[in-house]
């Protein structure tokens, strides 16, 4: 474990993976404006310097102080160290707030260990629902949002979906999204010439990535996946940045063996969402990446049955396929004007790049309210 020397802090962020660096940079930055006293602890969930520490530097997240290491492993291997990890943090520090993002293992994790340890719980991204409890990340965010006592809500319809399941109405805050203050925070950054020339990427591509379990794991379903992102290939040609998860399954069931399909290493935020930006159309199974073609107007595909984003699919710019719908979808969107596209200029409610401070006032009236100096 690397640390620095422990100072406690009123708020603490807990990060794992790289959506929840994306999210946590405007929210840090504006608490740091409000002047609250705060802490990063970064669990280590995702440990590839391409999916993390990379993440610090060019979002301009503070250093973190403290890294529990904690890697791969099963759910439940995995969720029990970080609780360990986070219980010896949490017991340290004594901090006023715990605030998660998400829904990976390191968000849940970190909510029931400030819960038993009778820490408030701020989550950034509640209410979110897929409706699919196959889905770890469905797990994960539902019974997040039952342990919070700030629930921080991204989309609209999500309100709803908290009042159906009891939270109360005083908990819930529609605040924005906090990935779009960072992707237009970024935006002159994001350089699809430089992107193409530094990994010789061809001028019309498919971005692709895929990670989650029910594509990724089993070689039988990584092996039909491949067949139809080969077709994809045959189209035009397909960038697909291999995440850690299903990379070897993916490359065994014969990935990299089409001649148009560029398999590239985990990129960093500014290349990647630049990568995206340059694309003719995404196909995907991220929830994150789903929000962020909305911003950007690019075509994306997601390879899933249902999505916990569902304003990206009546926004216009989103459509949920099917792997045998994959190909036909690729060619209508590769296509022009028959593709998605947004149903009209405006962004999703909320989504103008003020999130940050939307989210600093609500945590620095709540700990005023319970008579924490921030």
């Amino acid at each position: 474990m690397n640390r620095r020397e422990i100072v406690l802090a009123p708020i603490v962020h807990v990060l794992g993976a790289r959506p929840n660096f994306v999210k946590a940079a405007p929210v840090i930055r504006a608490l740091g404006a409000a002047g609250a006293e705060q802490a990063v602890v970064h669990t280590g969930q995702h440990y590839d310097e391409r999916m993390s520490e990379i993440f610090f530097v060019e979002l301009g997240l503070p250093e973190p102080d403290v890294n529990l290491g904690v890697g791969s492993g099963g759910h439940a291997e995995q969720t029990a160290a970080l609780m360990i990890g986070l219980e010896r943090e949490f017991t340290s520090r004594s901090p006023a707030l715990v605030i998660v993002y998400g829904d990976v293992n390191s968000t849940i994790a970190a909510a029931l260990v400030a819960a038993k340890l009778h820490i408030p719980v701020a989550h950034v991204e509640a209410g979110l629902r897929s409706f699919d409890m196959t889905m770890p990340e469905e797990v994960n965010r539902r019974l997040t949002d039952q342990l919070s006592d700030l629930c921080l809500v991204t989309s609209p319809e999500a309100i709803g979906h908290l009042a159906n399941e009891g939270v109360p109405v005083a908990r819930a805050h529609f605040v924005g999204n906090p990935m779009i203050d960072t992707l237009l925070a970024n935006l002159d950054s994001f350089d699809t010439a430089k992107a193409r020339a530094a990994f010789d990427l061809p001028e019309r591509y498919v971005l692709a990535t895929m990670h989650r379990p029910a594509n990724v794991d089993a070689p039988g379903t990584a092996a039909a996946l491949v067949r139809h992102l080969h077709g994809v290939a045959d189209l035009a040609d397909l960038v697909i940045p291999v995440h850690p998860r299903g990379r070897a399954t993916l490359l065994a069931a014969g990935l990299d063996e089409h001649p148009r399909v560029h398999v590239l290493e985990p990129l960093g935020y500014i290349d990647f969402i630049a990568a995206v930006r340059g694309a003719a159309a995404v196909v995907t199974d991220s929830g994150g990446l789903q929000e962020e073609t909305t911003i950007l107007g690019v075509p994306c595909l997601t390879v899933r049955p249902n999505t916990e984003r569902p304003i990206t699919i009546t926004h216009g710019t989103n459509r949920l396929v099917t792997f045998e719908e994959l190909v036909p979808a690729a060619r209508k969107a590769l296509g022009g004007p028959d593709g998605p596209s947004p149903a009209h200029d405006a962004r999703p409610p909320l989504w103008d790049g003020h999130a940050g401070p939307r989210i600093a006032d609500v945590i620095m009236e709540f700990l005023g309210e319970h008579g924490v100096a921030a």
